[in-house]
């Protein structure tokens, strides 16, 4: 041991006698902390080289209080090489180095963000968040610091600059006291609004978030609301809003104007203009700022006002009115104050704008705006806008009279639309009668109602016909003497409609207040469209939610336990054995054992509880394993589904499987079965506005398609054919099995609406095989026929069922889907519910409705008229994908099976029907054998070239004689 000490080495050293003289000290050889007061902060090149020198804290607190007060000659607003250097600094050093110091301190932490807060540092943020990115994907990161963390940091300051509502206003205040020249200006602010409404910044961190989402989930931290399109356009909005509020009025408006209006154009390009005008009224209602709001409008460009428009009727019926479904009853006729303040609203938006107030005119007439068709309400706050002005109600009235009666309207139009232009005419008609009652008279006297009355009486559609007597009956009943008044023979139900349709005349809206409506705008401030499950519930005609049942304690009588002290006199009594033990007892862990388990909810209250509870996984299992069978159960006894039904509906249709539960999609499809079965008419209405309107994703949309399909065979008496692929089959071999969460993943996806339109188009086809099999074999005389006994004959024969789905499948379940599904698709050519992803669940669905509701449904040539229109404009989007070319022939072969009046259909859908013979053959020519899903296709293709060959010979000469124009 003594050897690991002994010395490698001895070196000796002199020492000198003489001292030497210590040297003066220099400037470059003072501690940094001396140097940061000799620090010339009034010179950028000065800055930036301290900057970029590794400074210590005091330094950097020097530098940007400095730079944070512009009332000197150097800022970072301002564009230059110098300013763009000390950003570019701030960002790559700076933040890294000091950010989280600052933010621990609460010091020069807010010195920091306003010296970012502009375009130049947004830009610079950005693009050091793109180099991050870029070198985290591409794996050539040399950053000696964690990058992870230099990502939460530029977003964490990102969030900073941009939080609150008046971020553009201080912007924009900036530049106009620190820009050198208009020029400067202008082009100062187009940097920051192609900033902050391009989507750069939106995008931007939500890819940083995903790139790291696995370190930011390990260490806690929350995700950013820039990365949520949703939110950060609610944040543009409202930042939007006050925008208007410090400019309009002020007396650099007209200077101002321009870059205001610039801001506000641009922000209508980004995609989500709906949620920023639902912030920006918000806002306006909230503050009473809708004048400036109108003053900025005015400045837009015709397409622009029309698209913010759009937004805002949009947000009108969804925002103030709730639910969407209007039920024709006299609540919904009487006078509301959501609809007074609304028209308000409108009134101080379009009041003096030629242009709103025409769009206004044309989105009653043409309806193309989906909300309001579905929303009475809305509408009737438009029409008591137009009424105050006589020229633009005329021209309603006019315009509306002329459509209302076209023949190619007529016949063209989905009936869903056609409604919502008969409720627009006769609100039209009662104000016109109450003004000027001649004109009113004039125009039930015009070739446009006279012509029109007669195309609507011969219409071939139902529906069609009872408008135009519905509307011509109101009209005479304003204009004639009441011995010659029109009047029609209806049915009850029909009768009670028409009744329903001539109090429309009645209805006198005024304009209110915006009182009326700021209480609700600030109580949803936060929600938006898609949220239903944040929506109260409301009843139509009202703007109050339903109140919700509360539960009482017990009162009366109580169980008491009465103990005796006396002996139990009957010892000749044997007792009962001990129970067994539970199954929790076999562990020893005292821990481990629960024994307050979760009952089965009682009430819809407790179901809604249980499926929103998903911190307890039993006590939300339970709830969804059950609430089928509740429901069902409820529907019948009480008011409670009633009460909760689009609560209800809205929960089970949201709902995610967070907890891997088993069959969660059978259990919760068949639990949206059992709500819309509740209330058949007014939940189908609900669902299909739903699957339009509502942000759901791909799965769920479908399971409203499904929740359709299915519940309206349940309602037309085929409920086990239609719910058998819902009930999950148990395996044969259990330990061939995969486990849950890979067989999940593997498993061939159950579609129990295609599977149903497998089994019904293989149903269709095997008749047409046999025959065909059948006349191949010889002739008749050779074939020996077997007689079966009349009670087998008997026990075959399928008894007949009463369809309660012919009376209300076109009003509530065809023409909601058929009418929505035009509109969105027209307003977008690559719309998601034109998607070979949503489109062959569509198709199959109104297939699967036209066959449930039967050959004796008196809308069956309506339903079949716009069924086939919609299927023909599709056949471009079949060609080169097999599952919508299936779906589109799988719904040709219903149509045409479904109508058993070929006669009718040969008269009537002479051109449709040689147009689909026509295109299948082409298909059918153009599909090759090979694989199993090829010969399915051409084996529907036959099918369908055979149905349409058996109506063209047969009638033929009747269909020659209706084609003599084509």
């Amino acid at each position: 041991m003594a050897d690991f000490h002994a010395p490698v080495s001895t070196t000796t050293v002199k020492r000198s006698t003489r001292i030497q003289p210590i040297p003066a000290p220099t400037e470059d050889h003072l501690p940094e902390r001396s140097r940061a007061h000799n620090l010339n902060l009034e010179s950028p090149d000065e800055i930036l080289k301290a900057l970029q020198a590794q400074p210590n804290l005091e330094t950097v607190s020097q530098i940007l209080k400095r730079l944070a007060d512009s009332k000197h000659g150097s800022n970072l607003v301002t564009p230059s090489a110098n300013s763009a250097q000390i950003v570019s600094t701030l960002v790559s050093s700076t933040i890294p180095d000091y950010w989280r110091m600052f933010k621990t301190s609460k010091n020069n932490d807010n010195e920091l963000v306003s010296c970012l807060r502009s375009g130049n540092g947004l830009g610079a943020i950005l693009s050091r968040l793109r180099a991050l990115i870029a070198g985290h994907q591409q794996k050539k990161s040399n950053y000696r610091r964690d990058t992870s963390a230099h990502i939460e940091d530029l977003i964490d300051i990102l969030e900073r600059i941009l939080a609150g509502k008046d971020t553009s206003a201080k912007i924009w205040k900036d530049i106009c006291a620190l820009a050198q020249n208009p020029t400067q200006k202008k082009l100062m602010w187009k940097e920051y609004v192609s900033q902050s409404t391009s989507g750069k910044i939106v995008s931007t961190v939500a890819e940083a978030e995903d790139v790291f989402k696995d370190v930011l989930r390990g260490r806690g931290g929350n995700w950013s609301w820039l990365g949520d399109s949703n939110k950060y356009a609610s944040w543009l909005g409202l930042n939007l809003a006050v925008l208007a509020e410090h400019t309009v009025g002020m007396e650099d408006w007209e200077e101002a104007s321009s870059a205001v209006t610039e801001l506000f154009a641009k922000a209508t390009s980004s995609g989500f203009q709906h949620d920023i005008v639902a912030s920006i009224v918000e806002r306006a209602v909230k503050n009473q700022s809708v004048g400036a709001l109108k003053e900025v409008l005015i400045k837009l460009k015709k397409f622009e006002q029309q698209k913010y428009m759009t937004a805002l009727l949009t947000y009108i019926p969804r925002g103030y009115f709730g639910s969407t479904i209007s039920a024709k009853d006299k609540s919904s006729l009487q006078p509301s104050s959501m609809v007074s303040g609304t028209a308000r609203l409108l009134h101080d938006l379009v009041s003096e704008n030629d242009v709103l107030e025409e769009f206004l005119v044309t989105v009653l007439v043409r309806g193309k705006t989906l909300a309001l068709d579905n929303t009475l309400q809305a509408r009737r706050s438009i029409i008591a806008v137009l009424a105050k002005d006589d020229e633009k109600l005329h021209t309603l009235l006019e315009q509306s009279l002329q459509l209302f009666g076209d023949k190619f309207y007529i016949a063209h139009t989905p009936i869903l639309h056609q409604e919502a232009l008969a409720h627009n005419l006769l609100l039209t008609c009662g104000y016109v009668q109450r003004s000027q009652p001649m004109f009113m008279k004039m125009m039930a006297k015009s070739s446009y109602h006279v012509s029109g009355m007669s195309n609507r009486i011969a219409a071939t559609s139902p529906r069609a016909r009872f408008l135009g007597i519905a509307v011509g009956m109101a009209i005479s009943k304003m204009v004639d003497k009441p011995e010659i008044q029109l009047k029609f023979d209806l049915e009850k139900e029909e009768a009670t409609e028409a009744v329903w349709y001539q109090r429309l005349t009645e209805v006198k809206d005024e304009i209110g207040s915006l009182d009326t409506i700021r209480d609700l705008s600030t109580n949803t401030s936060g929600m938006r469209r898609g949220d239903a499950r944040a929506r109260p519930v409301t009843k139509a005609g009202s703007g109050k939610p339903l109140a919700t049942p509360t539960q009482t304690d017990v009162v009366g009588p109580r169980i008491v336990e009465v103990v005796s002290d006396h002996e139990d006199e009957d010892e000749d009594l044997v007792a009962y054995g001990k129970p067994d033990s539970d199954p929790e007892d076999d562990t020893d862990d005292p821990t481990a054992i629960n024994r307050n388990k979760p009952t089965a909810p009682v009430y819809i209250r407790d179901l809604i509880a249980g499926l929103r509870d998903q911190e307890d996984y039993d006590r939300h299992q339970l709830a969804l394993s059950t609430a089928a069978s509740l429901i069902r159960r409820k529907s019948t006894f009480g008011t409670e589904v009633t009460d909760h039904i689009e609560e209800l509906a809205s929960l089970l249709v949201g709902l995610q499987d967070n907890l891997e539960l088993p069959d969660f999609d059978a259990q919760r499809q068949q639990a949206l079965i059992a709500v819309l079965l509740a209330q058949p008419a007014t939940m189908a209405q609900w669902f299909a506005s739903t699957f339009f309107t509502g942000d759901f994703s791909i799965s769920q949309r479908i399971a409203i398609l499904t929740t359709l399909g299915l519940g309206a065979r349940e309602l037309a008496g085929l409920k086990d054919d239609a719910t058998d692929p819902l009930i999950p089959s148990t395996p044969a071999f259990p330990s061939k099995t995969l486990p849950d969460h890979l067989h999940k993943l593997y498993a061939p996806s159950s579609d129990p609406v295609s599977s149903l339109a497998s089994n019904l188009s293989q149903q269709l086809l095997s008749p047409m095989a046999a025959s065909a099999a059948d006349q191949l074999t010889g002739p008749n005389i050779l074939k020996v026929r077997t007689f079966s006994s009349r009670m087998e004959v008997e026990k075959r024969r399928t008894k007949p069922i009463p369809n309660a789905l012919s009376k209300i499948v076109a009003d509530n379940y065809f023409f909601p889907l058929t009418g929505r599904w035009w509109i969105n698709t027209r307003s977008s050519s690559d719309s998601v519910f034109a998607s070979p992803l949503l489109l062959p669940a569509f198709l199959n669905t109104l297939a699967l409705l036209l066959n449930a509701a039967g050959s004796n449904t008196l809308a069956l040539p309506q339903m079949t008229r716009e069924f086939w229109e919609l299927l023909l404009s599709v056949r471009g989007r079949a060609v080169g994908d097999k599952g919508v070319l299936k779906a589109l022939l799988f719904a040709f072969l219903m149509v045409v099976e479904t109508n058993e009046d070929k006669e009718r259909l040969a008269t009537e859908q002479s051109r449709e029907l040689l147009e689909t013979q026509s295109w299948v053959k082409v298909v059918f020519d153009g599909l090759g054998a090979g694989s199993e899903e090829d010969d399915r296709v051409r084996v529907l293709a036959a099918g369908v070239l055979v149905r349409c060959q058996e109506v063209v010979e047969k009638y033929q000469r009747r269909m020659v004689g209706s084609m003599l124009d084509y």
